[in-house]
């Protein structure tokens, strides 16, 4: 399994993971509106997406969006979207992800990385504690649908 910084070269392949991705949280397929959305980011540079592969065959995605703590003035990295096939679930290929993600978010000297997952998705919940992170006990999120 080999994960790596991706670009447009692989727009394809990562449009296709990010389609499943948004249909396994309840979002009707759109592959074109998925490939659009991620060829803005790719050409703003808006996110950063490492994608995991075997032998050619896509196996998941991590997408990591950019933002900064005023209080410590360094970078965050948000884990927006993190998904791996269900051909490849349970073989560490999310581990890998969460690796890299964490590795390139310690090289550009961020402070944190942030994220959040739906109260019904235990095996995430596991995932990230076993690695260290701590459910926000101390502050109160909240979101404005527009």
């Amino acid at each position: 399994m080999e994960v790596a910084l991706a670009n447009l070269d692989q727009l394809d392949a990562i449009a296709n993971l990010f389609n499943q991705y948004r249909i396994f949280y309840g979002q009707s397929s759109n592959l074109e509106a998925a490939r659009q959305f991620l060829q803005e980011r790719f050409q703003n540079g808006d996110s950063v997406v490492f994608w995991a592969h075997q032998d050619g065959q896509a196996a998941g995605f991590t997408q990591l969006y950019p933002s900064f703590s005023s209080v410590s003035m360094k970078p965050i990295w948000i884990l927006n979207d993190l998904f791996v096939t269900e051909a490849f679930r349970k073989q560490g290929v999310a581990r890998l992800l969460m690796d890299a993600a964490e590795g390139y978010a310690r090289e550009t000297g961020a402070v944190r990385v942030a994220l959040s997952t739906q109260i019904s998705n235990l095996s995430a919940q596991a995932l990230y504690e076993s690695r260290g992170y701590i459910r926000d006990e101390e502050f109160c999120h909240y979101s404005l649908g527009l």
